[in-house]
């Protein structure tokens, strides 16, 4: 069965000057990508609520961050050439953006919202068998890959679902 290919981004605050801090990618072939971002120097915005959310602290980013640059290079590798989705795109696609402007790279793939290719049937069981999921497989959310790796799980079940195809979760 079809696995999109998945991205989920981490960021500082919630708001129009936060930036990203970790990202995370679920690939077709179910291999998961993740890294967490240093900040570029005038990247300055912090949400405390934000670290409560995530876990990730300034420290941790000071500590085990990966340049902007390397982080943007890896992502093109992994992504070139393909569409890759994300149940928050509204905000993770600015922020993919302001990761390669800031590392001064092209981007080679293209961000979309997951919506793209979610039928309504889907739509309609998906925070449910998302849930589920979570629950069965002892998940918690808001770190990259996880998330990435939730979205992509419940992409392939709910398909399955809503298509008669059987499928092992």
């Amino acid at each position: 069965m079809f696995r999109p290919f998945i991205i989920d981004v981490e960021a500082s605050g919630f708001g129009s000057n936060s930036y990203p801090i970790e990202i995370g990618v679920a690939l077709e072939s179910g291999m998961r990508y993740s890294a967490l971002v240093k900040p570029a120097e005038d990247w300055t915005h912090w949400d405390d609520n934000a670290e409560k959310t995530h876990g990730i602290s300034r420290d941790i980013l000071d500590r085990h961050g990966r340049p902007i640059k390397e982080v943007a290079a890896k992502l093109n590798d992994l992504l070139e050439k393909r569409f890759v989705y994300s149940d928050g795109w509204v905000v993770d696609k600015p922020w993919v953006t302001q990761l390669f402007a800031a590392a001064r790279l092209p981007q080679f793939f293209t961000v979309s919202a997951i919506e793209m290719i979610i039928s309504e049937e889907q739509m309609a069981i998906w925070h449910e068998v998302k849930k589920e999921f979570m629950q069965r497989n002892h998940l918690q959310r808001h770190r990259a890959s996880i998330d990435a790796f939730i979205i992509q799980e419940t992409y392939v079940k709910t398909r399955a679902m809503t298509s008669g195809a059987k499928l092992d979760i």
